[in-house]
């Protein structure tokens, strides 16, 4: 049996770590940003609503549901990319070694 090569596995990870430090920095840019520059935000309308008004109560959320779809697709993208399949992938995350 062998091993995922530690040098795949390293460019694996990086991959999906920087993606999901660009979705956190969405998240946390659409949830406390805003908020934190809602005067100057409160000029624009959004559906007849103030823009800091409108990205708190619904743009933060819907936000947030998009990324996650986002997320699954780009994940599906990268596990292809470094050929890790659902099967592979369950072996790998209980530490179990692979058949090549």
């Amino acid at each position: 049996m062998k091993k995922i090569d530690k040098s795949i596995a390293d460019a694996y990870f990086k991959e999906r770590t920087r993606h999901i430090v660009i979705y956190l920095l969405i998240g946390f840019i659409v949830s406390f940003v805003v908020v934190a520059f809602a005067e100057a935000f409160s000029t624009f309308n959004v559906l007849g609503m103030p823009f800091h008004y409108w990205a708190g109560a619904q743009g933060a959320v819907v936000t947030f549901v998009v990324l996650l779809f986002i997320n699954a697709y780009v994940s599906d993208k990268i596990d292809q990319k470094y050929g890790i399949d659902e099967k592979r992938n369950e072996q790998l995350s209980a530490g179990k070694t692979l058949d090549h």
